[in-house]
């Protein structure tokens, strides 16, 4: 039986992220409240991104793996220690994903059940 008083959670992300994808089939399978935000299609907001980036979690929010980190030119990629915020609302799609969160608090960065275990 569901608990009504479960925290509902909310995934940020894109789409087509396999690990987006694998932390909603999850989500489901638990059947754990949640919403998605596709970063790529709406955006990110920058008072929640400032307030994300002054958390514990927010040296690992820009993913210096992806596609869009390897097209970037230096001058770009240099900015992700001094001006993080910038670089990502420029480029929503370098965040490192997905962020899970319950209301405005980061509680994972990436796709980790043992982690959401804790949440659920």
């Amino acid at each position: 039986m569901l608990n009504k008083d479960r925290i509902h959670l909310h995934v940020y992300g894109i789409r087509n992220c396999d690990s987006c994808g694998h932390t909603l089939r999850w989500l489901d399978t638990r059947r754990v409240p949640h919403s998605f935000h596709d970063v790529r299609d709406e955006g990110l907001d920058a008072a929640l991104l400032g307030s994300w980036l002054a958390s514990a979690h927010g040296p690992y929010l820009v993913n210096r793996r992806s596609t869009t980190w390897r097209q970037l030119p230096g001058a770009k990629k240099r900015l992700a220690d001094s001006e993080p915020q910038d670089l990502l609302l420029e480029h929503p799609t370098l965040l490192k994903r997905p962020v899970i969160t319950e209301s405005n608090t980061i509680l994972d960065v990436g796709f980790d059940p043992e982690s959401l275990e804790d949440y659920i």
